[in-house]
């Protein structure tokens, strides 16, 4: 499949590990109903949100290419996105939390193509268009906020997962898919509940994604700013929900200062949030986030930051003082096994005297992996000693060829390199790599490591070439690979399949909207006018579960001054309604308040198609 940048700088620049995940839009499935939704949807908060939303979020619409009439199309958002220095693409639903981040960093906004199905129209958890345009889009145009959002990204992108945090993810993205197709079984859903509820009762200590992601939740997606009397909304979560975007302001919500404490609140992404945290600014998100990532594992390093990639039992990169980067599935630490105390800025941090790593490796410097150093030649794993060798006053990475030569280490010698912890590396020194005057990697032939202390061998000579990486601390560990264009993730080709497939009965009802819609842009023909006793009629008869059908046509009826007697009918049919179904009530509600006080500006400049 070919990429599509849009003309976009931003999207232009995607690395290709990235590019995977996009999809095409297809802008031609979404049906009349969809648009429908999406209307409903942007109306009402654009009338609601203009008193409670942050200042730029209306401005922010038409910034982004936004309409209140149809959904958006990416090329018309990235047309916009682009003057702020942001892009968009689609992605297929949920993507795993790191990639999100990266994406971020990059400042393109990932839209997931679908949208909420008319019976979630008020929230679903399940990413859509809504959430994803509607939500974050407007606020980018703040400048602030969009830095924030971008350096977000830059810091995620390392944060460390659990192996639990791994089947959250997958547990979440499987219940919300099942709730947003048509007809999904209940039992599927409620064992679906059941199974994301006994991942979250198992997820042990948070690691540091889960820890970020709180701090995302309760700033990017449910965030307020201001003051705790007054606070208005920045969060996409609040302003893509009509429901709790109201909700939200109740006294009953409580609201907190957003410190770094929010990173101890934990959240229900299938509920209505009960507490809030407000910022004063955006500054103070900054500060907030700069102070979480110097307790992460990318800035402290040492023993901590290898304990949680061990944990993780994923890909993750330690980085040696030397520069050299070290990917792959740590499996070992030897040194301090206990994790210390949270560890402060600037204080010292323990090192391990030993790594392990299990599967493929690579071994990269400054993000491009280093020539023969790849998973081919390190497919079973890698070892090697990190520290101070025993008689040198100087780091091992620092010294020039005459140290080395004295020390043994050049091509053709046998030589025995003691290391201040006991470890000892003796072999044949077949080659040196150097970069930028540090020395990365010592080659030996014939190599075995031993901890002298345990009497344990570490390597053995029949394992083949032994390459000892140099460096005498581990100064970050991060989440994946260094050199992320050679380490292609095993993502699902999109097909061009629709998810959903339409019975007839929807069909037939999607084409009342597609009449009622054209009805309404194509304002010149008022002919078309008189096809709306018609049409309601219809949905009353064949489809009386719909109710912004009838909404719509009675909107239409009164705007143009028509057919007295039956908007009479289409009101009291939709207030016993809001009557008898409390699922609909606030949406029947809500919607006929704005029929009887439009707000003039969703007026004064008629949108058009695509």
């Amino acid at each position: 499949m070919s990429f599509n940048d849009f003309n976009n700088p931003q999207v232009a620049s995607l690395p290709p590990h990235l590019r995977q995940y996009i999809v095409p839009q297809h802008y031609e499935r979404y049906t009349p109903i969809d648009h429908a939704v999406w209307r409903y949807v942007m109306r009402q908060n654009y009338s609601y949100l203009k008193k409670v939303a942050y200042y730029p979020y209306i401005k922010g619409l038409e910034r982004a290419g936004l309409s209140i009439e149809h959904i958006p199309d990416l090329q018309t958002m990235n047309d916009n996105l682009a003057a702020i220095g942001w892009g968009a693409v689609a992605v297929d639903g949920f993507i795993p939390p790191a990639i999100f981040m990266e994406f971020q960093e990059y400042k393109v906004l990932v839209i997931a193509a679908d949208i909420r199905q008319l019976e979630h129209i008020a929230y679903t958890p399940t990413p859509d268009i809504i959430h994803e345009s509607a939500g974050h889009a407007p606020i980018i145009a703040d400048p602030d906020y969009n830095n924030y959002l971008s350096y977000f990204g830059a810091i995620g992108a390392k944060a460390l997962f659990s192996s639990m945090d791994y089947a959250l993810y997958d547990a979440i993205r499987a219940l919300s898919i099942l709730k947003e197709v048509p007809g999904t079984d209940p039992n599927k859903i409620e064992q679906a509940e059941k199974h994301l509820d006994d991942c979250f009762k198992n997820l042990g200590e948070p690691s540091e994604m889960a820890l970020l992601s709180r701090l995302h939740w309760w700033s990017v997606e449910y965030g307020l700013i201001g003051t705790l009397e007054d606070p208005k909304i920045y969060g996409a979560g609040l302003l893509s929900s009509i429901g709790e975007s109201v909700s939200c302001m109740q006294a009953d919500v409580e609201k907190r200062w957003y410190t770094l404490e929010a990173a101890d609140q934990p959240y229900d992404i299938t509920k209505a949030q009960p507490q809030l945290f407000v910022t004063p600014t955006f500054q103070n998100l900054i500060d907030v986030l700069e102070a979480f990532a110097d307790t992460m594992a990318f800035r402290v390093g040492g023993m901590p930051g290898l304990q949680k990639a061990i944990e993780s039992k994923n890909i993750a990169t330690a980085v040696y003082s030397s520069g050299l980067q070290v990917s792959g599935i740590f499996t070992e630490a030897g040194g301090a096994l206990t994790l210390p105390q949270p560890i402060e800025k600037n204080s010292s941090v323990s090192q391990p005297t030993f790594i392990r790593l299990n599967g493929p490796v690579s071994i990269s410097y400054k993000d491009h992996e280093l020539e023969g150093q790849g998973t081919a030649t390190h497919m079973d794993g890698f070892s090697s000693p990190v520290g101070k060798l025993k008689n040198l006053n100087k780091p091992l990475e620092d010294a020039d060829s005459i140290t080395l030569k004295k020390l043994g280490i050049f091509a053709g010698n046998k030589t025995t390199l003691s290391f201040t912890s006991g470890i000892e590396v003796s072999g044949a020194v077949t080659g040196v790599t150097t970069k930028d005057g540090k020395n990365l990697l010592i080659h030996f032939n014939q190599c075995t490591v031993t901890n002298r202390p345990s009497g344990q061998i570490l390597f053995e000579p029949n394992l083949g070439a032994y390459d000892m990486a140099v460096g005498e601390r581990i100064i970050s560990v991060f989440n994946g690979h260094a050199d992320k264009k050679n380490y292609p993730l095993d993502v699902k080709a999109p097909t061009d399949e629709p998810k959903i497939h339409y019975d007839s009965k929807t069909i037939a009802k999607q084409g009342i909207y597609g009449q009622i819609r054209d009805i309404r842009t194509l304002k010149e023909n008022k002919s078309a006018l008189q096809n709306l006793p018609g049409l309601w009629e219809t949905l009353k008869q064949d489809h009386p579960e719909d109710w912004l059908g009838p909404l719509e046509i009675l909107e239409l009826m009164l705007h143009n001054e028509v057919f007295e007697q039956a908007s009479k009918d289409i009101r009291s049919y939709l207030e016993q309604k809001a009557a008898t179904k409390s699922d609909l009530t606030k949406l029947i509600e809500d919607g006929l308040q704005l029929i009887d006080q439009p707000d003039i500006s969703l007026y004064v400049h008629p949108e058009r198609e695509n």
